[in-house]
């Protein structure tokens, strides 16, 4: 069983009749209950690809907050090979809500930097809700430092609510390693590939997201600010966040239309965490695809592609 959002709230139900007549079948019930299983499991289908055919912002918003979606430590696990995590910021601190290190992609070196919720509680706790402290953005410029030295391509996965808004990231400058992040992806002569998996919120994504070629899976969110956020500053009603969500045109096929983002990646019916594989290699294959696109790109090239495509966001608009 899946955990269901509110609006799945039929698919939920005819999932239940479902499981109820396989447990009766597995109790060696006298009644013939396969028929009966094959046309709830047919609805149950058509009423998912019904729901996912005309799905709301606020809906896309909860999908990619899913807590089953597959989340970086996946991705890394299923698309890279030899990965060898790098810690700390040379400076203060590890910050465990980014991930970032060495590895092989295709049997290609490259750099990995990506944002960690983490899946349950103790391991949530651990990555702070992915939410990084000013060590994790400067845990992030030392493996773009390392990969521009070493001609490596940077590859991103960005799923956080936003950079974390405590006392003590403040006093520690968060703001100042946000910037110097954002900097660094603008800097360095390699190619750079970011893919939006989950949440993409404020300066805390764009940090590591100021990428040559930048994707998001198809039911993933890109913002200034969370629709909660966004809605209690503008109405002073954190409630209105549906309304805002659509106002902030934080979807995938938003952000395409307006050109900030460069592809959509398929999700499954359902969304990624009904098929954490197929988003993966889908996943996969962009990356590959995107690198392969820039294979001819010398290091100046490469640098002046990404300054001019964030230099020419909202010229055309």
């Amino acid at each position: 069983m899946y955990n269901y959002l509110d609006f799945e709230k039929p698919v939920a139900d005819l999932d239940g009749k479902i499981l109820e007549l396989k447990k009766l079948a597995e109790e060696g019930d006298a009644l013939d209950t396969n028929d009966e299983i094959a046309r709830l499991e047919k609805r149950s289908a058509e009423a998912l690809r019904d729901l996912y055919r005309k799905l709301t912002p606020w809906q896309k918003a909860q999908i990619a907050r899913h807590p089953d979606r597959p989340h970086c430590v996946d991705y890394i696990s299923k698309l890279f090979t030899d990965f060898t995590p790098l810690a700390g910021d040379r400076n203060y601190a590890d910050d465990d809500a980014v991930q970032a290190g060495l590895a092989r992609f295709n049997g290609q070196a490259v750099a990995v930097i990506g944002q960690e919720k983490g899946n349950d509680t103790k391991t949530r706790l651990k990555h702070n809700f992915g939410m990084a402290m000013p060590e994790g953005y400067r845990k992030a410029v030392r493996i773009m430092d390392l990969a521009d030295r070493f001609n490596l391509p940077v590859i991103t996965l960005v799923d956080t609510a936003g950079a974390f808004p405590g006392i003590a990231a403040e006093e520690r400058g968060q703001a100042e390693a946000i910037a110097r992040s954002t900097a660094a992806c603008l800097n360095v002569k390699v190619p750079i590939v970011s893919v939006i998996i989950g949440e993409g919120g404020s300066g805390g994504a764009i940090a590591i997201a100021t990428a040559n070629r930048v994707y998001m899976l198809e039911h993933s969110i890109y913002s200034v600010i969370s629709p909660e956020g966004a809605a209690s500053i503008l109405w002073h009603d954190s409630t209105r966040a549906k309304d805002a969500a659509t106002s902030m045109r934080i979807t995938a096929q938003d952000l395409y239309e307006l050109k900030i983002i460069d592809g959509i990646i398929p999700e499954p019916t359902g969304g990624a965490h009904r098929g954490k594989e197929a988003a993966i290699e889908a996943t996969g294959n962009i990356i590959n695809v995107a690198l392969k696109s820039m294979g001819n790109m010398d290091r100046d090239m490469l640098r002046q592609d990404r300054r001019d495509k964030y230099l020419a966001i909202g010229r055309n608009l």
